[in-house]
């Protein structure tokens, strides 16, 4: 059984490194306020930090640069909307990541947007300017439960973006970043992210 499970394990490891399956990741985190009424203004500040997506870049530990675009492909300091964009550049790679925000959600205890890869909308091209493909999805989520104040970044169905017309010249070098680079670094990042929606941490 024990084998049988490491030649699983192993195969499913190689049809994500050859973009054939894809992972699913959850970074949760919570912080307990001494009363509802300071959780709600946590979560008040809370979501505020989940929509300056251009202030993420200045948390400690966060070495990636976000910049929100709008609807046009132009930088803006707005509020995130329904197709706006995020550019991300992560650490010691100069090529851009393009990220659609396709949905938002808000209800009284929570607010979350969720984005998918795309390509660059300042350009023609239809290549997925992103190391996993379109179909992949990353929800930033923030809610309160009673006196509990919680950060999320939710990740679905990542898997690399090095196969067909969507990677374009970029299946190599996607693979190495998903692979090397954003392996080791996506649980820093996201750690540091969802302490700072959930008020643990502050710029």
């Amino acid at each position: 059984m024990a084998e049988e499970n490491f030649l699983n394990k192993i195969k499913h490891e190689w049809e994500v490194l050859t973009g054939e399956a894809g992972k699913d990741k959850t970074f949760c985190s919570e912080q307990t306020y001494a009363d509802e009424a300071t959780a709600q203004n946590a979560f008040n500040a809370g979501k505020a930090r989940l929509y300056a997506v251009n202030s993420w870049s200045k948390l400690p530990g966060i070495n990636s640069t976000f910049t929100l675009h709008n609807s046009h492909g132009q930088p803006t300091a707005e509020q995130p909307q329904k197709g706006y964009f995020i550019q991300i550049v992560l650490p010691g790679i100069t090529v851009e990541n393009w990220v659609e925000i396709e949905v938002l959600d808000e209800t009284e205890s929570s607010a979350q947007f969720t984005v998918h890869p795309c390509p660059n909308p300042n350009t023609e091209s239809a290549e997925t300017q992103h190391f996993f493909v379109k179909e992949a999805s990353s929800t930033f989520r923030v809610e309160r439960e009673g006196t509990v104040l919680r950060g999320y970044q939710i990740g679905k169905n990542e898997k690399i973006n090095n196969q067909d017309y969507q990677a374009g010249s970029r299946a190599f070098l996607n693979t190495l970043i998903a692979e090397s680079g954003w392996g080791g670094f996506q649980a820093i990042q996201w750690g540091k992210l969802t302490d700072y929606l959930a008020g643990k941490v502050t710029v």
